[in-house]
């Protein structure tokens, strides 16, 4: 049975399911009815960072133009450009079990492509949800619904993937944050 969160809640992944190594984190949104004439586009990317939220090398950004992780423990599933449709709208696959020794941490981000060429920001963005899914068993194991809490941002941090001992943990975060993407990849320790 899925688990609800609210933002700020934690929740034990790996030691409250027993053998949980492979999983995918959904997410998915609407936009709301929208005076421009660009397409919306949102897109997911994930960093694998070390205890100190730094990404090593550029290779462990993982997202639209970077699939896939230098051994494939974390895969993006590819772009949808639109957001059209029910369900998840960008899924990332993680295996625990391939994560390198030094990723303690993995932030799961969303940010609008050109959003400030096109004058979108999350304010027009509704019904966003990040749900995480046992990949052996299809099973939602949790789900976060992040509400409308945000304005101007062009970018959400949704959630982290902590490693908490030998086990991981999950955060729902849920926080705008200013600058977009390339500010996101600088707050990574990532050169933009």
């Amino acid at each position: 049975m899925s688990i609800s969160l609210s933002k700020g809640q934690r929740i034990d992944l790996t030691k409250t399911n027993p053998g949980l190594t492979k999983v995918i984190v959904g997410l998915g949104w609407d936009t709301n009815k929208y005076a421009g004439s660009q397409d919306f586009d949102l897109d997911a990317c994930a960093f694998l960072a070390n205890k100190s939220s730094q990404v090593v090398n550029d290779e462990e950004f993982v997202f639209y133009n970077n699939l896939k992780s230098p051994n494939g423990a974390v895969e993006h599933t590819g772009d949808n450009r639109t957001g059209v449709g029910d369900g998840d709208d960008e899924q990332i696959a993680v295996d625990f079990s391939l994560l390198p020794d030094h990723v303690e941490k993995i932030g799961i981000s969303v940010t609008i492509h050109d959003a400030d060429a096109r004058g979108q920001n999350f304010g027009q963005v509704s019904n966003a949800f990040v749900r995480l899914i046992d990949a052996e068993t299809n099973e939602e194991v949790l789900r976060y619904d992040l509400g409308e809490d945000f304005s101007i941002e062009t970018a959400v941090v949704v959630c982290e993937l902590y490693k908490h001992g030998n086990d991981w943990k999950f955060n729902a975060i849920g926080s705008g944050f200013s600058g977009g993407l390339a500010d996101l990849c600088r707050n990574y320790g990532l050169s933009v």
